[in-house]
């Protein structure tokens, strides 16, 4: 799960994978706006195949590990 999403933040925030880990914090490491991490969100919706990410949930992801939290609470794989 993390490998997929990482190549997702790669390509769509157009980062390193070195700046990629589960404590990546999207805002103080990546310098992510709140619209850049709505369109990663967007992907990730595609990617994973999922419903829209509630707005609540949505709040919550400040790290890689959060949405990767996300997904594995929601995602059956």
């Amino acid at each position: 799960m993390f490998d997929k999403l990482k190549d997702l933040i790669m390509n769509e925030l157009g980062v390193d994978e070195t700046q990629v880990t589960m404590e990546t914090d999207f805002f103080n490491d990546l310098h992510c706006d709140s619209l850049e991490l709505i369109e990663l969100v967007n992907c990730v919706e595609e990617e994973f195949e999922i419903e829209e990410v509630p707005e609540e949930a949505l709040g919550t992801f400040r790290t890689v590990a959060d949405i990767v939290k996300y997904l594995e609470e929601t995602v059956e794989e």
